[in-house]
């Protein structure tokens, strides 16, 4: 218990900046929180803070001991709350980011429900077409919509996402119909500028040789027009400027009134995913791993789709 309480004074102090302020929140003498330091750093062999009359500083070992310490004591929390509330209930602040388009229709509409879920939970969420830095921006999770490229974050599917190329029905009357991937070179295209955004380009599933499985191609086709948000290429594609790739909950409406025709049909490729991305797969937060099962449990529920649709 002495161990323990010295963890909890030395992140008191170093959160808010003083021994003074430390020892006024746990109402106890400040010559108390030193000597709770003071055995801390005898016992751990380093120095942790560098303590002056004007300032208080944390040492290179002090913040990365901080960085744990600040984990254990909100992993404890949690716990403790669980526990003693009968179940699992969250607490912190929890910080999602989606892409603008599907987070307004199939994250945002969640959000409340799973706020009201855990009442000690404070959500934040962030839309937007541009791929966040997780770790350098402060997001607990994200919610992302196609391949995920290799990188360092945890990425976990949810479910299942269909992509496929449409165009209005007054655009192909113009212009007529492609009739393979490689005719999209002579129609206008709509694409996204976002560089960090179909990376790879368009996917299409190509003929297969005998007795194989059909080849995945990438095509980057280039028009006259782009724009970093979807919502914009899909009003230009409604409004008759060219053929986009775009995902199935997006166009699904559109398609069942005739407003836009699938092309290439014989060419889709088979589903990508749509996923919970994290920076790590350890130590996740109760919060952030409850809004996982959360998003899991309504996004394989195909009624969900269909409502939200």
């Amino acid at each position: 218990m002495d161990k323990f309480k010295q963890v909890e004074t030395f992140v008191s102090v170093a959160q808010r900046g003083s021994l003074t302020a430390a020892a006024r929140a746990e109402g106890v003498a400040s010559a108390v929180i030193g000597r709770r330091l003071d055995a801390l750093e005898e016992r751990l062999g380093v120095k942790l803070l560098l303590r002056t009359t004007r300032r208080l500083t944390l040492t290179h070992e002090g913040s990365a001991f901080l960085e744990d310490c600040q984990r254990i004591l909100s992993e404890l929390s949690e716990a403790e709350a669980g526990v003693s509330a009968g179940g699992l209930r969250a607490s912190g602040h929890l910080r999602i980011t989606a892409p603008a388009g599907f987070g307004r229709r199939y994250v945002a509409p969640l959000l409340p429900q799973f706020q009201a879920e855990h009442a000690g939970l404070r959500c934040s969420l962030n839309l937007g077409d541009r791929v966040v830095d997780l770790t350098g921006e402060g997001f607990d999770c994200a919610v992302r919509v196609g391949d995920m490229p290799d990188s360092s974050l945890v990425s976990l599917r949810l479910a299942d996402n269909r992509r496929l190329c449409v165009a209005a029905p007054a655009f192909l009357q113009r212009h007529g119909r492609p009739e393979q991937p490689s005719d999209l070179a002579r129609f206008a295209c709509l694409t996204l500028s976002s560089e960090a955004s179909q990376a790879r380009g368009w996917a299409f599933a190509m003929p297969a040789e005998a007795g194989g499985t059909r080849p995945v191609e990438f095509l980057r086709p280039v028009g006259l027009l782009d724009c970093s948000d979807g919502q914009v290429l899909h009003d230009w594609c409604v409004a008759g400027h060219g053929i986009a790739w775009r995902s199935l909950w997006e166009v699904q409406d559109d398609i069942a009134a005739g407003r836009l025709v699938e092309v290439l049909a014989d060419f889709a490729a088979p589903p990508n995913g749509i996923y919970a991305v994290v920076p790590q797969r350890k130590h996740l937060p109760l919060r952030v791993r409850l809004w996982i099962d959360f998003l899991r449990f309504h996004y394989t529920r195909p009624a969900f789709w269909q409502a939200a649709g």
